[in-house]
């Protein structure tokens, strides 16, 4: 059964003040249609896995829109894409979000010197039912961390985060042409493209993190970072693994790619004696390097299959929209078709690899001389950035953090 939220929103004038002093963080969504048809060059072959390079993406037009944020705190529904001429990529940007690991206490402090990222820890604080930003700029770290806490802190000082953008370079949110995610930050990322409304998201949020808070303490799992080179067998070591785990009787056992993250470096999720298995024996499948993360248990893997049905049940209910922008999907690298499309594809985030670095070579593919468009990583930590430097240095030499 799915638990239910026990959210206590404002009185009505209350929340209509809120809402209205939040009206500046969204702003208008002005978009211009080119009467002129211009036909976009279909992209090239994708990298769909980094160690086999067995599946191909479809091909697929480029869609081009303007600025992602519309009045008010509800998103207003978008009909369809709108085709613009393809400008200058350096007048471009693409704007990426972290996920869960990107906390800190005291994240959230420099921002708020920005109204409008006050006002929406207030109206977090409420639906959440909990100080937020307290939590966020005091801690204690041992909750912070806790994933029922650390995902809806990192979305929201994300999207605070924005604010600071949107001072220092308002271009870079008016000609945003692309975002995405990582894990958690793909709701962000949603959010930020007119898919999802800010208030639904949060309680999605809330319930994605409770669930899968759940699962990992129903059964102990982990994740370990796994550095190798191309003489390594990562594959063969997490067959070997697993069915070592499967030898001592584990009753669910796991060990799979969870993250991947630039070549030679890929997270690994799987029950603890699978991993113990990988630690003891990296020397024998050429594996350099095997370090545990501080993780309350092994997300995007199958373990957490019981948050599923119940963050997919919690979404089927929600309004979601046509993306006014490209948004890209973790699942696959790909970007999403439509609202349809978002809702059957992002429960499956929860058990599925993240694809970052699919997705990158799928976001920055160009041809050769083409310019790349300015990115900007937003939210606590720079993470991001450093992996795009493994994944393409151009692309990287255009990287800009906006820190929470």
């Amino acid at each position: 059964m799915i638990r239910r939220l026990n959210i206590n929103f404002l009185k009505r004038n209350e929340l209509d003040s809120i809402q209205l002093n939040l009206r500046h963080i969204f702003t208008s969504i002005q978009v211009f249609c080119d009467s002129k048809k211009k036909n976009d060059s279909p992209l090239k072959k994708l990298l769909d896995d980094s160690s086999t390079f067995q599946d191909v993406s479809k091909e697929y037009k480029q869609q081009w829109a303007t600025l992602p944020y519309p009045q008010g705190t509800k998103i207003r529904k978008q009909g369809e894409f709108y085709k613009k001429e393809k400008k200058d990529p350096r007048d471009a940007s693409i704007i990426i979000f972290p996920g869960q690991g990107a906390q800190f206490v005291g994240m959230t402090k420099g921002l708020m010197k920005f109204p409008m990222a006050k006002d929406l820890f207030e109206l977090a604080n409420y639906i959440l039912g909990y100080d937020l930003l307290k939590l966020c700029l005091e801690g204690p770290k041992s909750k912070l961390d806790q994933t029922k806490y650390c995902q809806p802190a990192v979305m929201v000082a994300s999207l605070a985060a924005i604010e600071q953008l949107k001072e220092e370079r308002p271009n870079a949110v008016a000609n945003c042409m692309a975002t995405a995610g990582f894990s958690l930050g793909e709701i962000t990322a949603l959010v930020f493209a007119g898919a999802l409304g800010f208030e639904r998201a949060l309680q999605l949020v809330k319930i994605r993190g409770e669930a899968m808070q759940l699962a990992g303490e129903a059964y102990k799992g982990g994740m370990a970072t796994v550095i190798y080179g191309p003489d390594s067998k990562l594959n063969q070591a997490c067959l070997k693994a697993k069915q070592w785990a499967v030898d001592k009787g584990d009753p669910l056992p796991e060990c799979t790619i969870a993250n991947y993250l630039f070549p030679h470096c890929k997270v690994i999720a799987g029950s603890e004696s699978a991993l113990e298995f990988l630690e003891k024996n990296l020397n024998e499948f050429k594996l350099r390097k095997v370090k545990r993360l501080p993780v309350s248990g092994a997300f995007h893997s199958a373990l957490m299959a019981p948050a599923v049905d119940t963050f997919r049940a919690a979404l089927k209910k929600s309004e979601v929209t046509d993306p006014v922008i490209k948004v890209y999907s973790c699942v696959d690298g790909k970007a999403y078709k439509d609202a349809a499309h978002i809702k059957h594809q992002l429960p499956k985030q929860i058990v599925k690899s993240v694809k970052w670095e699919q997705l990158l070579h799928t976001v920055y593919e160009r041809d050769p001389g083409e310019y790349f468009p300015r990115t900007f990583e937003v939210g606590p930590g720079t993470s991001l950035k450093t992996i795009l430097k493994q994944v393409n240095a151009k692309a990287w030499d255009n990287c800009y953090n906006v820190s929470a």
